[in-house]
């Protein structure tokens, strides 16, 4: 009598098949890896961006906020608010007297821009990943199947019998093929929509923060560049009574 479990089955399948199963089980690990990893990863980010928005709410001091932005290393925004800042201390250390603040913005703009870049790349690394093994494990199972269906009827033709004992182990053994290929494809389905999803609001979230970030870094431009001015037609007309 046939033994149809599944252990036997996968034991007793053709070794292309086996083959076709072993890929398989290696994508569904991999998949729900890069699952876990990504929950983790999601979970971190949303929890420190809730914390540092919080705090630059509530905060005007810019040198306090970068003592904190640079302990939450998930949070996106955190990031670019360092590269942001570090590229206005940059500039302010570099040039003397009263500036174009145009440029200076730009500058600053340009950097937010480079942190929103490397963290949108750190959010959709994986996501590739498992785009192709909701693409791909179908048709993989799939061809592992038509291959064990054409062993039972390859089968059926040497013994030249048609009934069900015949055709049914070959079949369910093929069977097993689709089922894990389906296993692997559906989770990494729905991870890559809702992963897609978390990506877009992050980066919304970066996007309104850039214009929130840039209107006070602005602001402070504007009064450090009005109190340099008054403090150097102050030396000019000291000089001129002096003289």
């Amino acid at each position: 009598m046939y033994d149809y479990s599944v252990i036997n089955m996968l034991i007793s399948a053709d070794i292309l098949v086996q083959g076709v199963l072993a890929i398989l089980v290696i994508f569904s690990i991999s998949c729900w890896a890069v699952i876990f990893a990504k929950i983790r990863l999601f979970k971190r980010a949303f929890k420190e961006d809730d914390e540092f928005k919080d705090y630059f709410d509530r905060h005007n001091d810019m040198d306090e906020i970068y003592h904190l932005a640079r302990t939450l290393r998930f949070s996106p925004m955190s990031e670019a608010f360092v590269e942001a800042y570090s590229e206005y201390k940059r500039l302010k250390n570099a040039i003397r007297g009263p500036y174009g603040i145009a440029n200076w913005m730009h500058n600053i703009e340009r950097a937010i821009e480079k942190a929103v870049t490397i963290n949108m790349w750190r959010f959709e690394t994986g996501i590739g990943w498992l785009s192709a093994i909701a693409s791909s494990s179908p048709f993989i199972g799939l061809f592992g199947t038509v291959w064990g269906i054409m062993k039972s009827f390859h089968e059926i033709g040497i013994r030249g019998s048609a009934s069900l004992a015949t055709v049914a182990p070959g079949i369910s053994e093929a069977l097993i093929a689709t089922a894990i290929g389906l296993a692997a494809a559906i989770p990494s389905y729905i991870a890559v929509k809702l992963f897609n999803t978390k990506i877009f609001e992050i980066e919304g979230n970066l996007i309104c923060f850039k214009s929130e970030l840039l209107n006070r870094i602005e602001q402070s431009l504007v009064i450090e560049n009005l109190s340099v001015k008054k403090s150097l037609k102050k030396q000019v007309i000291e000089a001129k009574r002096g003289e």
